[in-house]
């Protein structure tokens, strides 16, 4: 009996361990299938993703190098009484009488990530309308690339009779100039 006892305990033993070992087989079989189908959801979704250009690094490269050149060709900061002198050359260049009213000294701006040096000025000018049109193109596609006319107003001395032509109406021209400049803190 005690043989028998013994089998009987031996046979529940091995039932108990036949069963555990079973159902964490089972587990890991629905584990496992579950990671199957997201590595075939995942590969499906990598498949859909398109190939990189062939000559991205020679893109960046050349990105990179415009970039460089850009940054290069920004103007250092100008000496002041030379940028007035110009102006006003310019201006007498296009016949129009140039008068700077109010200058401020460089000052330093935050621009996106970058500082530069602004130089302000405020200058008035008087001719005719077309003169003040020259002039003004002038001013903007000149010598100083990075100039902003910030603020322009334009007054008429007079309205024009039908006899007059508006052309040689004498007009005067208010305008708020900006100029930037590489910064000398910055690179």
């Amino acid at each position: 009996m005690k043989v028998k006892l013994a089998i009987m305990l031996l046979i529940i033993i091995l039932l108990v361990v036949y069963y555990s070992f079973g159902t964490g087989y089972l587990k890991q079989r629905q584990a496992q299938k579950e990671l199957t189908s997201q590595i075939a959801d995942v590969t499906q979704i990598l498949a859909q993703i398109p190939e990189p250009p062939q000559d991205l690094e020679q893109r960046l490269a050349v990105a990179q190098a415009n970039l460089a050149a850009e940054q290069n060709a920004f103007p250092t900061k100008m000496n002041t009484t030379q940028v007035i002198n110009t102006i006003l050359e310019l201006a007498a260049d296009c016949e129009v009488k140039a008068i700077p009213l109010i200058t401020q000294p460089w000052s330093t701006e935050i621009v996106g990530e970058h500082d530069y040096s602004v130089f302000r000025l405020s200058v008035v000018a008087e001719g005719s309308l077309p003169q003040l049109l020259t002039f003004i193109s002038q001013l903007e596609n000149g010598e100083f690339g990075t100039l902003l006319v910030e603020n322009l107003s334009v007054t008429a001395e007079s309205q024009p009779s039908e006899e007059e032509a508006s052309e040689e109406i004498p007009t005067t021209a208010t305008l708020n100039l900006a100029i930037y400049a590489r910064s000398t803190t910055s690179d």
